[in-house]
């Protein structure tokens, strides 16, 4: 019976022994492959499953510890509880027995790394286990524990060759980017390099058209801003230009001036050249095929501004020099010394040391602005007449140098306006600046008596004036108005008593050469009445008309009376 017994114990020892021994073996082979492993999650996922094959054991669930605390891994195990999770989180990192229901036995493993602890393992039986099925139990946690850190370690290198990937791949794409960077910044410095030097030659607008189309290669049209051709630069410049309708042309502007960018009309690339806010000019890259990229442009863009500048910079000269022409001949009309008037003209590129005329210009319905000014300009420099212009006193009075031309002037003023409604009045010679002042006042006085004559409308020169000379500059009018009031005296008392206007009536009869139905009809009355008032005339003035001096004196009254305002 002994005998039996002990040997059924060697038996039953023998079996365990094989069985333990399969067991370890299972595990060795479960650690390869849990080392094997791509991540955590499949990791814990062997571990899990293999707890059945261990002993009667029940995995219950598993946890990976991470930034946010203990998760859950897998998420979806079927024997998980939120109140496990609940026992386990309170436990975290350390080992101890937990409760799960319906089981005798719960134990929480902490599944260690080398110096923290990366997650947990839950199991249960419904006894309480073996220390020989415990012993495997803990093996397998280490196991886990291990291959836990192997796949951590592998994501985090995976992690860093991808980063090193993305950062060489960063690198290269900022490599490329800088060195397409580097290349346009080179185009855009000789874009700036050639405009710039074609602005500090002095190239002008018609240097700037031809730089931006060797940059570019389209042809190039440089207007100013009412449409007006200023420079063409390239093959094909349209003969006629054309030119657009004023409202058409400024909705255009007005569209442009909206963008910041190049905008696109019709065949047409342009853009603005403006100067604090004003336009003033546009340039155009004529590409009927839209092919323009963002090089062309730039390079559009930048030509805008140095025409701009070099507009602006024209506008100050020509604001300058106007202002010390002004000054000028201000104080050349009010007087002042030779030598220094000398050496202001020449500055400005007139030579004082020639005869000159002053010549007054004043047209009816027109004031004297810079309009009207630029008129006159282009009217005396189409007769190559040399001259200083300004406007003053409502009328645009020239320095002219050498003798006038007085009536093609006057035609051509009135070619320059469209209109023949102006006169003219043009002073004495003068040898040296000292006589202008002399020479001014000759120019108004013989506008003056053009304006008050028969034809208002012409030019009269001061040497034309005859007998009206004796109202010239410097004179006293006191003796005129004395020889006026010697032969009209009573006919302009009777006439502002009266009501009347003998004095008309007998200018308009000298005026007309003592004819009877030229006079009558000038002043739209029948013939008696005009007889009526010449007898009138001889009763009031007791004058005899009929004697030459009379006649004389009288014609020569009623002329100065006209001159004097009537």
């Amino acid at each position: 019976m002994a005998t039996t017994s002990g040997t059924a114990g060697r038996s039953t020892r023998s079996t365990w022994g094989r069985e333990h021994l399969a067991s370890v073996f299972s595990l060795s082979v479960l650690s390869t492959i849990m080392n094997d492993g791509p991540d955590e999650r499949e990791v814990l996922t062997l571990a899990l499953t293999a707890v059945g094959g261990l002993g009667p054991f029940r995995a219950e669930a598993a946890y990976l510890t991470s930034d946010r605390g203990l998760t859950r891994t897998p998420a979806d195990w079927p024997h998980a509880t939120s109140h496990l999770d609940a026992q386990v989180r309170m436990e975290s990192g350390r080992d101890g027995p937990v409760t799960v229901p319906d089981r005798a036995w719960g134990w929480n493993f902490a599944l260690r790394g080398k110096a923290y602890s990366i997650g947990q393992l839950v199991v249960s039986a419904r006894s309480q286990p073996s220390g020989d099925e415990c012993f495997l139990l803990r093996v397998l946690a280490q196991q886990t524990a291990a291959a836990l850190t192997q796949a951590m370690t592998r994501r985090t290198e995976r992690a860093g060759a991808q980063q090193l990937r993305k950062v060489n791949e960063d690198h290269s794409a900022t490599n490329a980017r800088l060195t397409t960077s580097l290349s346009e910044l080179e185009r855009q410095r000789s874009v700036q390099e050639m405009l710039n030097d074609v602005s500090a030659n002095d190239d002008g607008v018609q240097g700037i058209a031809g730089a931006l189309h060797r940059l570019t290669g389209y042809p190039v049209a440089i207007e100013d801003r009412f449409g007006n051709l200023w420079a063409w630069a390239g093959p094909g410049p349209p003969d006629p230009y054309p030119k657009s309708e004023a409202a058409p042309h400024e909705e255009l502007l007005q569209g442009a001036a909206r963008r910041l960018r190049p905008v696109r009309m019709g065949e047409r690339l342009i853009a603005l050249a403006r100067h604090r806010g004003e336009v003033l000019g546009i340039v155009a890259l004529i590409d009927p095929a839209a092919s323009t990229g963002e090089q062309e442009q730039f390079a559009l863009d930048h030509a805008c501004t140095v025409l701009a500048l070099e507009l602006a910079h024209l506008r100050n000269l020509a604001e300058v020099e106007l202002r010390l022409r002004r000054e000028l001949v201000d104080d050349l009309i009010t007087g002042t010394d030779d030598e220094s008037a000398y050496a202001r003209a020449a500055a400005l590129g007139h030579d004082l040391h020639r005869p000159h005329y002053l010549v007054a210009v004043q047209w009816v319905g027109q004031p004297a602005d810079e309009t009207f000014v630029q008129a006159i300009g282009r009217a005396a420099a189409g007769l190559s007449m040399r001259s200083m212009l300004v406007g003053r006193s409502g009328m645009a009075i020239l320095v002219l140098q050498g003798r006038p031309r007085a009536t093609a002037l006057y035609e051509a003023v009135a070619g320059e306006l469209g209109s023949p409604t102006g006169s003219i009045g043009v002073g004495g010679r003068c040898d040296t600046p000292s006589e202008i002042s002399r020479s001014y006042q000759e120019a108004l006085r013989s506008l003056e008596v053009r304006q008050h004559s028969r034809s208002p409308h012409g030019a009269t020169t001061f040497d034309e004036l005859g007998f009206y000379r004796i109202l010239g500059p410097g004179g006293s009018y006191r003796e005129v108005e004395q020889f006026v009031r010697e032969w009209l005296g009573p006919l302009l008392d009777y006439d502002a008593a009266h009501h009347s206007n003998l004095v008309q009536t007998l200018s308009q009869y000298f005026e007309c050469g003592g004819n009877y139905d030229a006079t009558a009809g000038a002043l739209a009355i029948h013939r008696s009445t005009l007889r009526y008032r010449l007898q009138r005339i001889r009763e009031v003035s007791g004058t005899d008309l009929g004697d030459v001096d009379n006649r004389l004196n009288l014609h020569v009254a009623t002329r100065v009376w006209k001159v004097l305002g009537g």
